[in-house]
């Protein structure tokens, strides 16, 4: 099978699927960001699709911009940007989520206690250098990134724009999750998947039927060629 332009960003759209339902799903499953979930399996499964999903999202925002370069211009190129080094730095909390913090549950808890302390919002007794500052850059670049690519993916009008607005839109209101609790504040988020699930899917169904119309045009010409 030749790989293609085309097929390349089709794929990106079947990673925007998943990576936005794991994004949305976990929120209102995710466990408590405690010390006593870290060193459970279920720490585990959820930090692994965490980590999974990072990567997704990555090379979604990649097809997602480049099925729109033209179009999107200088802001979608902005938001794709901001909004793939907010999934960079992630990756690096996932990773110390998935394996350090388990590692060093008992060895220093109050290590463990900080970390997680970035998430919940509840300070732990040591001091962690720039994790916590980082953490808020991320946020930031979470805002902006998002509200930057549903922007411009909205005013481009080659995807849909409900789900480009509804990106935008729940980007922009993230800071007001910080009002609520912890316990809450992960459903803010939901939204932000499924906005970008339904995106991906809008890129890999267009592939699909773009790739129809363009056999059913083939079929009558080969036909009325073995004709004569």
């Amino acid at each position: 099978m030749t790989i293609t332009g085309a097929s390349l960003i089709r794929a990106t759209g079947l990673a925007a699927i998943m990576a936005g339902i794991i994004f949305a799903a976990i929120q209102p499953i995710h466990p408590a960001d405690v010390l006593a979930s870290v060193t459970s399996s279920y720490w585990t499964v959820i930090m692994v699709l965490k980590l999974v999903m990072c990567f997704l999202f990555l090379f979604a925002i990649a097809g997602l911009y480049a099925r729109q370069l033209e179009e999107a211009g200088w802001l979608g190129l902005a938001g794709a940007l901001l909004f793939s080094l907010c999934w960079m730095l992630q990756i690096g909390y996932v990773f110390t989520e998935l394996f350090i913090l388990p590692a060093m549950a008992t060895a220093a808890p109050s290590f463990v206690d900080s970390f997680l302390g970035i998430v919940n919002g509840r300070p732990g007794e040591m001091a962690i250098g720039a994790l916590g500052p980082v953490y808020g850059v991320l946020g930031i670049l979470y805002l902006l990134g998002g509200l930057c690519l549903g922007i411009a993916t909205f005013r481009a009008g080659v995807l849909p724009r409900w789900p480009a607005g509804l990106l935008a839109i729940t980007a922009l209101l993230t800071p007001l999750a910080a009002l609520l609790p912890h316990e809450v504040q992960r459903l803010a988020a939901v939204p932000m998947g499924l906005a970008f699930a339904w995106l991906g899917y809008a890129l890999w169904s267009e592939r699909r039927v773009d790739a129809s119309r363009v056999a059913q045009a083939a079929g009558p010409s080969l036909s009325q060629t073995a004709a004569g």
